[in-house]
């Protein structure tokens, strides 16, 4: 068979369909422009050339690991970059775990974009990133891995089958990062679109096809883990949820003011969040408390920036230090209506001790219960009440910040990453000699 003939054209119809799905669930937010617009950011695009080498070297791994080390390929839709999703973060620290752990990395993106600060950034935490052509790079190498990464049900869809033909001794772990397809029927069940639902139908047979031939799945959520023991009781899935560095609380409940959120707006359901809060939330906030004020972190178009343009928001775009804003704001909101995996705008908050109000959507996977360690509401004048409730009572908020730190101590921890990564990675022996 024709592995490279096949894999093209499975990349064009994998490229139709991020065009059509995604026309299809951004709908109301844009045009198909918006599809593309993060990777135009890239400021000074990491590209190879005559006079420019596409590798830029790791530096050296751990010295337990240099003898007989480990190998690994990990590939994922987009360079990841901290600063920009919860996704890219928890796969930036998943890459230095593995690191510590004697791996060695490398890693592709599919988009083919990189910046040269991004690249610089990987080599940091031991990963060698790499561009051109993946098929080609899987021929030479395949034989030496001893593990595979696929990051996203796109990658995963693409590259499962030449990854069991191309390095045929890997360990090949598919990470959802989210159900995409559950994240579709939610989206498709708020539209009431007939369109959404069978666009929704389409990702989840594509994504339980490669869980199935995967030998490990990561999830999340405890939720999305449950799910998948219902659709496939024979695939190995385990969790692994947001990974988080206790920041702890800066200043006190007084000295503080204001709303927070954090979310690109590349992602469907922090656009319609944010339209939601301005529309039918921020109103109501502000007949009681008409200096009160939200602050918007992430990236975010132009034609949303101008819609949400209104007394009582402050658009920040992209923020490299969130720290300040989050240790200024009182509370930080995730008023999501539709969504899956855990979300790592609540995880971050709750790092620094900053209280959240969050739907139940928003709560999911996050070891939450309302009044204990968050406020949950799902309507409008519920999640009003609630915001208001917290932005007055001194002492609700401190039970609250307390509450959030424990929180993120005791299930988004480092240490618990570190062992479930090396449970699933541990059949991967050394090569002797290598």
């Amino acid at each position: 068979m024709n592995y490279e003939l096949t894999w093209r054209l499975g990349r064009l119809l994998h490229f139709a369909r991020r065009v059509k799905g995604s026309i299809a669930l951004r709908g109301w937010h844009g045009t198909i422009s918006r599809i593309f617009q993060e990777r135009l950011r890239v400021q000074s695009a990491f590209r190879s050339g005559p006079d420019q080498d596409p590798i830029l070297p790791a530096p050296s791994p751990p010295f337990h690991a240099k003898h007989g080390q480990r190998r690994m390929l990990v590939v994922d839709s987009m360079t990841p970059d901290p600063t920009r999703d919860s996704g890219s973060l928890r796969l930036t620290q998943m890459l230095d775990l593995l690191h510590q752990d004697g791996w060695s990395l490398d890693f592709f993106a599919d988009d083919g974009y990189a910046t040269v600060d991004d690249v610089r950034r990987l080599a940091e935490i031991g990963v060698t990133a790499h561009q051109g052509n993946l098929l080609r790079w899987l021929r030479d190498h395949g034989a030496d891995l001893d593990a595979i990464l696929l990051c996203r049900q796109p990658v995963a869809c693409q590259y499962l089958g030449l990854a069991r033909k191309l390095a045929p001794s890997a360990i090949v772990a598919f990470d959802t990062v989210d159900l995409h397809y559950l994240r579709e029927q939610r989206a498709a069940e708020l539209a009431g679109s007939n369109r959404l639902h069978r666009h929704a139908a389409q990702s989840r047979k594509r994504e339980l096809h490669a869980i199935s031939l995967s030998d490990v799945t990561f999830v999340v959520s405890p939720e999305e883990q449950a799910t998948l023991t219902r659709e496939l009781p024979d695939a190995r899935v385990e969790l692994l949820s947001n990974i988080h560095e206790i920041h702890g609380r800066g200043q006190g409940f007084e000295a503080r003011r204001d709303l927070l959120f954090i979310g690109g707006f590349g992602h469907p359901p922090n656009a319609d969040a944010m339209h939601w809060f301005a529309a039918e939330i921020l109103p109501r906030l502000r007949v009681e408390e008409p200096g009160i004020a939200l602050h918007v972190a992430g990236d975010i178009d132009e034609p949303s920036r101008l819609a949400l343009a209104r007394d009582g928001i402050h658009i920040h775009g992209r923020v490299k230090d969130l720290g300040p804003l989050v240790d200024s704001c009182r509370i930080s909101v995730a008023p999501l209506r539709f969504g899956a995996g855990v979300k790592g705008k609540v995880n971050l908050a709750m790092s620094h001790g900053l209280p959240v109000v969050v739907t139940s959507v928003a709560a999911e996977g996050m070891y939450l219960v309302n009044g204990i360690n968050a406020l949950i509401a799902d309507d409008a004048a519920g999640f009003a009440e609630a915001t208001l409730r917290l932005y007055r009572d001194g002492d609700l908020w401190q039970r609250l910040s307390n509450a959030a730190l424990d929180n993120v101590r005791d299930h988004f921890s480092v240490d618990h990453a570190r062992q479930t990564l090396q449970q699933v990675f541990a059949p991967a022996i050394p090569r002797t000699g290598a």
